[in-house]
């Protein structure tokens, strides 16, 4: 349903408390006084069908009974109640409802049927419901708190979401004391219909919003959740804790990789490909808010610290060891000067120590020092309450320094007293101050992920050559293994899927009789492997299906009938066997495969192979579809991933392998589990040794819907196309990637002054590559560019759309080069973003165009839109879809 109405929820002017109580100790009575006489400018009308006043106020039967239009309803009644409540909430009219009341799905079963309900009156009258199971929520700003706490909550600007709603209260008392400020407070209970998404989406455009910070036990739609955190990243850091790192049970899994790849796994890979930050304990989501909101963040992980004690500066390099970064290694200019203005006996390196009785004007000399050094990415300096400095005036020296200074500084001033009030003194001079080493420490460490994080979400990656078209055969191989009731594939099947995609494989021969294997040996060349074919035997290695090392015709005869006695005695079919040549120069076995999760659906795997893959447990997680910088980040965060430049193997090789595998799992729903294990990766190349696919059979059997297996859009190739111009040229018509940065840099750089104008509605002389990278990484449920290409490989104009967050509506520009100009280009950009729209099913369609682009104004008005004049400068053209 969009976002539109949950303003209405967090900007209410009128609420109706249903369930509001006299009774002193109930949540109904708790929410009357939380919202009554309390500041809120708005109307509060208490609802009890046996009251005609509650706490002083009139009382309504039921909220069809109040004469005004509600625009939020706070349902605080048994749980057998609320659907009906629900009901007449729509038919009065309401926007938005907050349902505290638990008794639903999370606390029995029959609690499920009353939430079915809910949701069924929800959808039918348009209606935003938060909750069930939910606190309420807080809007400190405009003094509202619609919750049953009585607690006090300062205005700031962070926004925080939990699903917990005990947790919610008890963070409330910490921020209280520790003067923690919000824009707002969300406990989002059960989530049956406003979730994670929608809440990013609104506060991501809130004003009032600086950053967010999430607490999180599962994540709803993970696609919804996914495309929103992706869209606001950049603009508004978002920070995550998620409970439930080790669940006791796992669903059993068929291959290593679906073993080896756990829940966890999976949720870090999501947070890292949505741009977020995801910490360890509730603390850290205030400290790296804070902290991102004060500060620039830190290009690499190298920490400068500076010291008066050495124990503190020992406890923040653990921590910043542990968590991947390093100690800075101070450039010979720094080092040296800071030999010339230390003592003999202060340590003149990193960290650097200005010892206990080191005064002001020293920690001063040596920040100086410290914070023109080229090579550090960031500062911590560490005070404790010994020696000369004052702690106060060492605060205000570390803040003069700081001003200006586009690398990150944080403070350690550890003790209570006139450290704390110094503490203070940083905090509202916007630098992160800490009472522990550690806490400072892992902070930077955290902003130096979300640096990382949004790299990758913006990081140009090298163009890998892939056929789009997806190989008819394999889908009726998949058929007909689910017609002979076969959900895994025998390894020539398997082998031969991965050969459509162009990913290499040891040559294999399927023997079926003895003469047919010392036929296929003596081609292939001995020594070779014979490997068992039965569809029930899936780890052969396990069940000795797997002969190495046969030497000869007599060898592989004597083999054939021992495999077949082995598969036979497994109760399993034999099939044949499998030859392939023996490898000479192993490499480094490597693990590509993917896994169907339960929330994020298709998930790619990578990592040490072999038969001890489950024991190394060395693995990185990443979500289709994969590019060339989002497969290298893969393959950096595994251990194995030293051994490369070791062994002189061929990385980018590798990257294409993990590209080309990734789009084999965007195109067939059909696959469960999939698995290379394992990837023999040489100096010379890289090739498959086995495979095994497991089919969901009931995805062969219903032919699923394109990519409802995996929660970011892929490239949208249904789009790609050819349209000839009036000068009889042809071009190709295609959506943008993120690889067309430098060629989308050409294209504006050709653009004549007046050209630019018109399409930016200001002038641009230069273009960052922010905003390149902008458009050409763009999330594809939300917003789409085509461009026009020459045969030259030249783009010579564009049009791009981006929905409004209530995907109602759309914004679309389109410029065309000026060469090109008067051919007909425009046009069909214009028309081919409405048919677009329409796909993504919009009601509407807007431009704003400068009021002297005469031709765009009149191209507009003969495709039916509505222009209308905003100002003396500026004119707005809207579509309406639904009578296009």
């Amino acid at each position: 349903m969009g976002v539109e109405k949950l303003d209405k929820i967090f900007n209410p002017k009128r609420i109706a408390i249903i369930g509001a109580s006299d009774r002193e100790d109930s949540i109904g009575a708790k929410l009357m006084r939380n919202l009554v006489g309390t500041g809120f400018s708005g109307a509060v009308y208490p609802v009890n069908p046996f009251k005609s006043a509650v706490q002083g106020v009139t009382a309504y039967p039921n909220i069809l009974k109040i004469p005004w239009k509600v625009d939020l309803a706070i349902i605080a009644t048994p749980a057998h109640t609320v659907p009906q409540i629900v009901e007449e909430c729509g038919k009065a009219g309401v926007s938005g409802v907050i349902i505290v009341s638990a008794g639903f799905r999370e606390a029995c079963i029959g609690g499920e049927p009353l939430e079915k309900q809910v949701i069924e009156h929800g959808r039918k009258y348009n209606l935003r419901v938060i909750g069930p199971n939910s606190l309420g929520i807080i809007r400190p700003s405009i003094k509202l708190n619609a919750t049953f706490v009585d607690r006090p909550v300062a205005a700031g600007r962070i926004a925080f979401i939990s699903q917990s709603a005990a947790l919610c209260a008890s963070v409330l008392d910490w921020a209280s004391e520790a003067g923690i400020g919000f824009s707002a407070v969300v406990s989002t209970g059960s989530m049956i219909d406003v979730d994670f998404g929608d809440l990013i989406d609104y506060f991501g455009a809130d004003t009032q919003t600086r950053s967010i910070i999430l607490y999180m036990e599962n994540v709803g739609n993970a696609r919804k959740f996914l495309s929103a955190a992706r869209g606001f990243a950049r603009a508004k850091p978002i920070i995550v804790i998620k409970a439930g790192r080790f669940p006791e049970s796992r669903e059993v899994a068929l291959s290593h990789a679906g073993a080896i790849c756990g829940e966890d796994e999976v949720y870090d890979a999501a947070f890292r490909r949505a741009g977020m930050v995801r910490v360890e304990a509730i603390k850290d989501l205030f400290n790296c808010a804070e902290a991102l909101a004060m500060q620039s963040s830190p290009k690499g992980p190298n920490l400068t610290i500076i010291t008066n004690a050495g124990g503190p500066a020992i406890m923040a390099i653990d921590t910043l060891i542990a968590k991947g970064g390093h100690l800075t290694k101070l450039s010979d200019e720094t080092i040296q000067l800071l030999r010339k203005n230390l003592p003999p006996y202060c340590r003149a390196a990193n960290p650097v120590d200005v010892f206990e009785e080191a005064t002001t004007d020293r920690f001063r000399k040596v920040m100086e020092i410290c914070f023109r050094d080229p090579n550090s990415d960031g500062f911590l300096i560490i005070y404790t309450p010994q020696g000369a400095a004052d702690p106060i005036s060492t605060a205000k020296t570390l803040i003069e320094l700081a001003k200006g200074l586009k690398k990150p500084v944080l403070a350690s001033f550890i003790g209570e007293g006139a450290c704390r009030k110094a503490r203070q003194i940083l905090q509202r001079n916007g630098v992160p101050a800490f009472s522990t080493p550690e806490e400072a420490a892992a902070t930077f460490m955290y902003m130096c992920t979300y640096t990382q994080n949004l790299e990758l979400l913006y990081q140009t990656p090298e163009e890998i050559s892939i056929d789009f078209s997806i190989p008819t055969f394999l889908k009726e191989l998949l058929k007909k293994a689910i017609s002979e009731d076969r959900t895994v594939l025998c390894q020539s099947e398997a082998l031969q899927f991965l050969e459509s995609y162009a990913i290499p494989v040891l040559e294999s021969i399927v023997a079926k009789t003895p003469e047919e294997a010392e036929a296929a040996a003596s081609k292939l060349g001995y020594p070779v492997v014979m490997k068992a074919v039965s569809p029930q035997m899936i780890h052969k290695s396990k069940a000795g299906g797997v002969i190495l090392n046969v030497w000869s015709k007599e060898e592989v005869q004597i083999f054939f009938e021992e495999l077949a006695r082995r598969v036979r005695a497994c109760n399993a079919d034999f099939k044949g066997v499998l030859i392939q040549p023996m490898i000479r120069d192993r490499g480094l076995e490597l693990l590509l495969g993917a896994k169907r999760d339960l929330e994020f659906g298709s998930v790619i795997i990578f990592g040490a192979g072999g038969v001890n893959a489950e024991l190394t447990r060395d693995i990185s997680v990443g979500l289709p579809p994969l590019n060339q910088v989002l497969a290298r980040r893969i393959i950096e965060k595994t251990r194995i991933y030293r051994s490369f430049a070791e062994n002189n193997l061929n990385l980018r090789l590798l990257e294409e392998i993990l590209v080309k595998f990734s789009q084999l799992v965007v195109d067939f729903p059909e696959i469960k589990e999939m698995e290379i294990n394992p990837l023999m990766v040489t100096e010379k190349g890289a090739f498959a040794v086995d495979a095994r696919i497991i089919v969901d059979k009931e995805a062969v059997s219903k032919e699923p819907r394109l990519h409802q297996h995996i929660v970011i859009s892929p490239y949208p190739r249904k789009y790609v196309t050819t349209f000839k111009m009036k000068n009889g040229m042809q071009v190709t018509l295609r959506p943008i990637k993120p690889e067309d940065e430098s060629m989308l840099r050409a294209f504006y750089q050709s653009l004549s002054e007046e050209t630019i104008r018109l399409r930016f509605l200001q002038s641009i002389y230069q273009f960052p590559r922010e905003l390149l990278t902008r458009q050409c990484n763009l999330d594809y449920d939300r917003e789409i560019a085509i461009v026009a290409e020459s045969e030259d490989r030249k783009i010579i104009a564009m049009g791009m759309l981006t929905t409004d967050p209530g995907r109602k509506s759309g914004e679309f520009a389109v410029v065309v080069g000026d060469r090109w100009q008067g051919m007909g280009l425009g046009s069909k950009l214009v028309d081919y973003l409405v048919k677009i729209s329409e796909d993504m099913a919009l009601e509407s369609i807007y431009a704003y165009i400068s009021s002297d682009n005469v031709k765009m104004i009149n191209l507009c008005s003969e495709k039916k839109f509505k222009i209308e004049r905003i100002n003396g400068e500026l004119v707005k053209a809207s579509l309406s879809l639904s009578s296009s």
